[in-house]
């Protein structure tokens, strides 16, 4: 990371570089052993009182005081990709939404508020790609009251780490008394090399519809009512593999939306005495065949942070991060 202009450090960068990307170096107690300095990179998303916040990609929010600030500079974005399919943040996050519709959505703006009875927080949350047609503040007194009537908790769904990301409207639904409670990854890779893995598929069923077995191994559902089989039929092109397994719960399950050049992988599941046998390699391979033949060539999925067996079964099949996405709930007091 270069910060020398005419041999010395500079500071080039101003409060009026606030929503742009920047890199900085600053001195803090807590650099690495023997060293003065630490960098950030990340949106400049607020520079207030003397303080700079940085978000960085993984949407983790970094405070800086001015005072401790050595170098820094804007930057342009994260370089293009090299491999896989290219795609855009927009593009990219109605393609996932298209893929879990909600029961009910109402537009504000071109912020779309979505419920379905509660059944997941994507389906249950405001969609915020773009100009809600009020100030920032407004918007969501009016989302927390759409919520409310519904008897649900209020959630925006936001997106950090890619050109065009939301960085800006995260730190200020921080200022607003809102707070992140589920991050993820949203991943992309080809769609060939997935579907010619060398797996086995003759023992995955695809199916149009979800029926109570499947259900029963899909753990989200919980007493599934009307409001999860509207959601998870939802979509332009949806198919559901399944695994037999022992009595009526099956080994193994997954779920594809096909939209367009777009296959999205959603609720692969394996039974825990069933891991390590390659049946979610088998049930992804089926359905990216499937998908292939209805003529997709990019897919997409989603992976939270924490689920280290899951992100390297998909590190394997090609699928590499695009951008983060978050789920702020409204901090009642």
């Amino acid at each position: 990371m270069e910060f020398i202009g005419g041999g010395r450090l500079e500071v080039r960068i101003t409060s009026a570089d606030v929503g742009k990307r920047v890199s900085v170096r600053y001195v803090t107690d807590s650099a690495a052993a023997g060293e003065k300095f630490t960098d950030a990179v990340g949106v400049l998303t607020s520079w207030d009182k003397s303080v700079l916040l940085i978000t960085r990609k993984s949407g983790e929010s970094v405070r800086i005081a001015e005072s401790t600030l050595v170098a820094g500079k804007t930057v342009p974005a994260a370089p293009a990709r090299r491999r896989g399919p290219s795609a855009t943040f927009p593009e990219l996050a109605r393609a996932t939404a298209r893929a879990w519709r909600p029961v009910e959505s109402e537009m504000l703006g071109e912020w779309t508020l979505r419920a379905s009875d509660g059944f997941t927080r994507r389906a249950n949350s405001v969609l915020p790609l773009g100009d809600p047609g009020l100030p920032v503040a407004d918007a969501l007194t009016h989302v927390r009251a759409w919520y409310e009537a519904r008897g649900l908790p209020a959630y925006v769904q936001t997106a950090t780490g890619a050109e065009g990301t939301q960085e800006l409207l995260c730190a200020a639904l921080d200022r607003h008394g809102w707070r992140r409670e589920v991050s993820a990854e949203v991943r992309i890779a080809a769609l060939a090399p997935i579907g010619d893995l060398d797996a086995d598929v003759s023992a995955v069923r695809l199916s149009r519809t979800v029926d109570e077995s499947w259900l029963r191994r899909y753990q989200r559902s919980g007493e599934p009512g009307p409001a999860v089989r509207s959601v998870l039929t939802s979509g332009p092109s949806v198919w559901f593999a399944s695994v037999a397994g022992t009595g009526q719960v099956p080994a193994a399950i997954g779920r594809c939306v096909v939209d367009g050049r777009w296959a999205g992988f959603m609720a692969v599941e394996v039974d825990p005495e069933q891991r390590r046998r390659g049946l979610a390699t088998s049930v992804m391979t089926a359905l990216a065949r499937q998908a292939l033949d209805e003529g997709a060539s990019a897919a997409w999925l989603q992976v939270e942070a924490d689920n280290d067996g899951a992100r390297a079964l998909y590190d394997g099949m090609g699928f590499t991060p695009h951008h983060h996405y978050h789920h702020y709930r409204w901090a009642e007091a």
